[in-house]
């Protein structure tokens, strides 16, 4: 059977922990070479320089050509269907890598094509940039458990906009990972209850656990790490203004980290010093953002490995 990576469940708990260790080994320096002669489609309908240079990074690392395309140097920035560009590729590529809009067009891509299809970033989830995450943690806060899910027993906090790409991520990947999960968010600003359920579902199956609340005291406390992204995400800049007042109180700053306790800082990047985040938490002992950016990499190529079924 065809596997995507659409969204962060896609994966199991046991598979989830297996790309996981293979991006360590990977970081360590093996050299697999599973896509020699072969090439990746990376294609680019928002803005990107993370996911752009760690794709493009680790498709060559891994033997392979990456071909990457933005939508508006391609037919589909003139009305091309999705399916009708897919089935060109497919033909051609070892894989499509897609940084869209919608989740729905992602699905559309997953449902016709004949080669593997990973979400790049969607407006409802980010799940490559959790992989990262959830690696870093593993390596500031005692690494991988040796069986089961990845990161059982530890908490992560997430303050800021419940509702975008990252929190829904944050859910179902550390749901997946065993993690006990936090949003904390303003009211109006609640993630998904479709994807609140779902996370409770699979946390209910690895031990983890996940709550939503209003209270950034209660969110941080004991957590191992502490996570925020941008209030105002890639569409949504005309309306940063009215944005920015009921996030204020989710700011992250060294008074946040301290009633945690001892946390990494984590940021999928960029950052708005003075806005969701302090430049002294971003720039701090706790911050760990540089290496979660590198784990981009890392992941990535673990990932596609692991979806083209080649071992390393």
């Amino acid at each position: 059977m065809m596997r995507h990576f659409l969204r962060d469940d896609d994966l199991t708990p046991d598979a989830q922990r297996e790309v996981l260790a293979l991006a360590q080994a990977l970081k360590a320096g093996q050299r697999p070479q599973p896509l020699a002669g072969r090439a990746v489609a990376v294609l680019f309908d928002k803005a990107s320089t993370r996911t752009r240079v760690s794709f493009s990074v680790g498709v060559h690392e891994l033997g392979g050509l990456p071909v990457v395309l933005d939508a508006a140097s391609t037919q589909s920035g003139r009305g091309e269907g999705v399916e009708d560009t897919v089935r060109v590729l497919d033909r051609q590529v070892a894989a499509i890598v897609w940084r869209t809009f919608a989740q729905a067009s992602l699905e559309q891509a997953a449902a016709v094509s004949r080669v593997p299809v990973v979400n790049a970033l969607t407006d409802e989830f980010h799940p490559c940039q959790i992989l990262a995450d959830l690696l870093t943690l593993a390596e500031h806060r005692g690494g991988l458990r040796p069986d089961g899910p990845a990161l059982a027993g530890r908490a992560l906090a997430y303050l800021g906009d419940g509702a975008n790409n990252m929190a829904h991520s944050y859910l179902l990947g550390g749901a997946t990972a065993g993690l006990d999960v936090r949003v904390a968010c303003p009211a109006g600003f609640e993630p998904d209850p479709a994807v609140v359920d779902r996370a409770r579902e699979v946390a209910a199956g690895t031990g983890g656990r996940v709550s939503v609340t209003q209270d950034v005291a209660t969110a941080v406390a004991g957590a191992d790490a502490v996570a925020t992204d941008t209030w105002v995400s890639m569409g949504q800049e005309d309306e940063a203004a009215e944005r920015t007042r009921p996030f204020e109180p989710y700011r992250v700053d060294a008074a946040v980290l301290a009633q945690a306790g001892d946390p990494v800082f984590l940021h999928c990047l960029p950052a708005y010093r003075g806005v969701e985040v302090s430049a002294e938490a971003l720039d701090g002992p706790a911050s760990v953002v540089w290496d979660q950016a590198e784990n981009r990499l890392h992941a990535q190529k673990a990932l596609l490995v692991h979806l083209l079924g080649d071992g390393a």
